[in-house]
């Protein structure tokens, strides 16, 4: 069953030295189904990706699925220690990345809890940025 949840969000991508942090507080929606976790959630102006929603599936405690449809298109896989390639939309046309998971960190029970994960970006495997994305979900009281 969806819940209604307050989800706050804190990324942090580096790139040749710098950082850059994006903060976001929205509502969405947090449920189970057959064993995963999911976080779902409006995006904004404030990410990049206004008009887009995205979808967190968080797999057995070590793998982030997350998939975004809307105005920019994507389906990254973030699973502890693999890399994998996804398509990426960045508006103008899709790029094939690299995304290498470092770290899973899920403390998601049914009512919420907090998520952790860091990857890095690359294409034809020449780094673009580290990743590092913290979420914490809990359940609106109604």
């Amino acid at each position: 069953m969806k819940k209604d949840a307050i989800i706050s969000i804190t990324g942090i991508s580096k790139t040749d030295g710098s950082s850059d942090t994006v903060e976001l507080i929205t509502q969405g929606f947090y449920y189970k189904k057959n064993n995963s976790y999911y976080i779902t959630y409006d995006e904004t102006e404030a990410t990049g990706f206004e008009g887009a929603k995205t979808i967190l599936k968080v797999c057995s405690g070590n793998k982030v699925v997350m998939m975004r449809s809307g105005t920019k298109k994507a389906e990254m896989i973030i699973e502890q220690a693999k890399r994998h390639h996804c398509n990426y939309d960045m508006g103008y046309g899709e790029i094939m990345l690299g995304v290498s998971g470092k770290e899973v960190f899920s403390q998601l029970d049914d009512c919420g809890g907090e998520l952790k994960f860091s990857y890095s970006l690359d294409v034809n495997t020449s780094l673009i940025s580290e990743n590092e994305v913290h979420i914490n979900v809990k359940e609106c009281q109604n």
